[in-house]
């Protein structure tokens, strides 16, 4: 009995076989990598934007001061006015919390310079941040009178993306200036 190649087995292309191409792999792109000097890398942090995490608390509360206004515009109801301002502060006054925490509490004073500590304190922080966005979302019902629930979830998302807003204006002024 003679068999044909197409009756021969067909070998597999498993993850163990060495000469597998991947279309998702590599390949020789380490051999093209070359690690930054200190001087580029220096230069390269020169061009990047400071952003200070107070300046994005500062968009945030004027965000929410504005979603607020458009909001009592929008439905002439100050119960919807109040709703969305709860649901921005639910966002601003964490950050601010937080900001606080890593740039200015006797902690961060404490902990500067060790970069281990830095991660733990910003995990804390993060932490403290989260559990006052929970706790304020609880109480809303109870401190916000009529609460608008729509409201105070547009005045939140808005709130929680404005470092988008911020991001897209400074990729157009780097854009303009180039």
């Amino acid at each position: 009995m003679q068999h044909s190649s197409s009756d021969a087995p067909k070998q597999s292309h498993d993850a163990g076989d060495p000469d597998r191409v991947d279309a998702w792999s590599d390949g020789d792109a380490d051999a093209d990598f070359k690690p930054w000097t200190a001087e580029q890398a220096q230069q390269w942090r020169q061009r990047q934007a400071k952003v200070s995490v107070w300046e994005l608390v500062g968009w945030q509360v004027l965000l929410g001061v504005l979603a607020s206004l458009l909001g009592w515009l929008l439905t002439q109801r100050v119960s919807v006015m109040w709703s969305v301002a709860y649901g921005a502060a639910s966002v601003a006054l964490p950050s601010a919390v937080m900001a606080y925490g890593l740039t200015s509490s006797a902690l961060a004073r404490l902990l500067a310079g060790v970069a281990q500590a830095a991660l733990v304190g910003f995990m804390f922080w993060e932490g403290v941040k989260v559990l006052l966005v929970v706790l304020m979302l609880w109480a809303a019902p109870r401190v916000v009178p009529d609460l608008s629930w729509l409201g105070l979830l547009a005045g939140l998302v808005l709130v929680l993306k404005v470092h988008w807003l911020g991001w897209w204006i400074r990729s157009r002024r780097g854009q303009q200036t180039r």
